[in-house]
């Protein structure tokens, strides 16, 4: 007998290993057009960024990866503050 996932209040419960031992793949349950769009992203809303890879001293990563998550973002934001303060020559 299967037990079921949610209980009578609808809740779902948590999983145990033996649920997801019985768990099937995806491509097994839904039909093809359904798993095309999982996992998917959806158009960017905002001007792509390009992805690039540079060195950047120990003291500059530490300084905002301190401030948590977002770091990335705000190293981005100070070089667009540079650009602005010292113009794009």
């Amino acid at each position: 007998m299967k037990t079921r996932l949610t209980n009578k209040d609808g809740e779902v419960r948590e999983l145990t290993d033996r649920d997801v031992e019985q768990m099937r793949p995806m491509s097994g349950v839904l039909p093809a057009n359904l798993q095309r769009t999982i996992g998917q992203r959806g158009r960017q809303q905002m001007p792509t960024k390009i992805k690039t890879s540079i060195r950047l001293s120990p003291e500059v990563i530490e300084h905002f990866k301190a401030q948590g998550d977002g770091w990335q973002r705000r190293i981005d934001q100070a070089l667009k503050a540079y650009i602005q303060e010292h113009g794009r020559s």
